[in-house]
């Protein structure tokens, strides 16, 4: 599938963070939970928490000056795009850093995806073979792709392999990985996403 094409569909079936947030919110009100079964019961449980935690993230989070200056150096217009559902709790531990960023660029446009109503575009991002999310992958304004990245920081990715490696299974290891994230604070995130545009921006100026 061709750039534009995946950027057409991206933008057809995308949601604005705010619209995310919104029907999740929604979704929580007005749900039953005395009609549920054991499975969707535990879904809506860390459906209600990972907003919690992105709430939370969201109003503590304050930008470096080191990070308001990278991101104030996109001086083109790109569009963010995070595919993501919110039940996925890497998402809600990386994504209100991404959206929060994306906000402080008039230049930058955050496009959210839903991953399970849109299989055709989470194929074109699969992690080893897994739709793993969240993905985060950035467009230029000619729809061409500058880079990607997900679904977790490289820190969390050695975490997650050392809490295997020592037997740690679910639901203890997401446990574990929560715990991780609150302690790291977005520190490996945001250290990730500044080479990343920077790197961007540098093969730009090359071109």
């Amino acid at each position: 599938m061709d750039n534009n094409l995946i950027y057409n569909k991206i933008i057809k079936n995308g949601l604005s963070f705010n619209s995310y947030v919104e029907i999740t919110e929604k979704f929580l009100e007005t749900t039953d939970v005395n009609n549920l079964n054991d499975e969707e019961f535990e879904t809506y449980n860390y459906i209600k928490l990972n907003l919690q935690r992105s709430k939370r993230i969201a109003k503590t989070f304050k930008p470096s000056e080191k990070i308001l200056e990278i991101i104030h150096s996109i001086s083109e217009p790109q569009t963010w795009v995070v595919i993501t559902e919110n039940w996925c709790g890497d998402s809600s531990q990386n994504l209100p850093y991404i959206a929060k960023l994306a906000k402080l660029n008039s230049n930058i446009k955050l496009v959210i995806i839903l991953r399970d109503s849109n299989p055709d575009i989470m194929n074109q991002y699969l992690t080893n073979g897994t739709m793993s999310i969240p993905i985060w992958v950035v467009f230029d304004e000619n729809n061409e792709e500058l880079f990607k990245w997900g679904p977790r920081p490289e820190k969390a990715k050695e975490e997650i392999k050392r809490l295997k490696a020592e037997g740690i299974v679910k639901p203890e290891l997401y446990e574990k990985l929560h715990l991780w994230y609150g302690r790291n604070r977005g520190k490996e995130l945001l250290g990730e996403i500044t080479k990343l545009i920077e790197n961007s921006i540098n093969t730009l100026k090359v071109i």
